[in-house]
């Protein structure tokens, strides 16, 4: 008994199906750019570090390029079945090929020294921005696992959130009221630490209003990853709206909320608060500063 001929086809993706990778590969494609934020900057200092970054790649492919070119050369030019390539291992030395083999590296390292040189010290994190308006002067805490900004002179503070005005520069004070941890605004520029104890200096600007995702760029625990706030550029006028709204709406952050607050937690909220105490940010570099004292000696 003979079986009948079954056509096999291939499975068909249903419209909804093809509708929901398409979105997913949407989804992918934009968190890709979104993720990209050193190679799009939106200040001064993001921009001079992306310039960096491609005078040193360029520097580089001057020796990566002709030796990729050349091992490609080579395999096809001695190729087994080319018989005219002959091969021929004792050869004597070359002035020549010694002058291109060590004067090309010897140039790149001068030109990427140069790139260094010169970027570390523009670049410089404690470094006070060009600018005609006055900087704003904001004090960071990273705690378990949040971020705190205090703004001393508007005596107001955030949680998760940190809104300044769109072309004004942004002097930083960073510092940690528990582990080691990285402040850092990909879009912005300059990763920086804050440790307990210590305080770090930054400066940045934003060119244009925006919102900047930054994030902790230093695995601190448990929370680490739920480390994530936006930077909101607002014009100037928008700015004094925010803080006005703020010194009238917001929680009041004394000792008993900080001690709240500093207490491990993740996945915070944005949180507002008022009557900041301007001095809160050196009490706490106090209180986490640890005395060095010398081992003592058995006798």
């Amino acid at each position: 008994m003979r079986v009948p001929h079954r056509h096999t086809r291939e499975p068909r993706v249903a419209p909804a199906k093809k509708q929901l990778l398409i979105g997913l590969a949407a989804h992918w494609l934009a968190a890709s750019c979104r993720a990209a934020g050193v190679l799009d900057p939106q200040g001064p200092v993001g921009s001079a570090e992306r310039l960096i970054l491609l005078n040193a790649t360029g520097i580089m492919l001057v020796v990566v390029v002709p030796v990729i070119v050349l091992t490609l050369g080579f395999a096809w030019w001695y190729r087994s079945s080319n018989r005219r390539a002959t091969y021929s291992p004792n050869w004597s030395y070359s002035g020549h090929l010694e002058l291109v083999v060590w004067s090309i590296p010897a140039m790149v390292v001068i030109l990427l020294s140069g790139v260094a040189w010169t970027g570390s010290h523009l670049l410089d994190p404690g470094r006070n921005l060009a600018a005609k308006t006055k900087p704003l002067r904001v004090e960071v805490v990273s705690l378990d696992w949040k971020w705190l900004f205090i703004y001393p002179e508007q005596r107001v503070a955030t949680v998760n959130e940190l809104v300044v005005p769109a072309g004004t520069p942004i002097e930083f004070n960073l510092t940690s009221a528990s582990v080691m941890n990285a402040f850092f605004v990909p879009q912005l520029g300059t990763q920086i630490y804050t440790m307990p104890g210590m305080t770090t200096r930054l400066n940045l600007l934003a060119d244009r209003p925006g919102e900047y995702p930054g994030l902790s760029s230093h695995f601190s625990g448990d929370g680490f990853s739920d480390m994530h706030f936006i930077v909101h550029a607002v014009s100037s006028s928008d700015f004094s709206l925010w803080v006005a709204r703020t010194q009238v709406d917001g929680s009041t952050l004394d000792a008993a909320a900080y001690s709240t607050l500093a207490s491990a937690s993740s996945n915070v909220p944005p949180q507002q608060y008022r009557n900041v105490d301007p001095d809160m940010f050196g009490r706490i570099v106090k209180t986490t500063a640890q005395p060095f004292t010398e081992p003592r000696r058995e006798d």
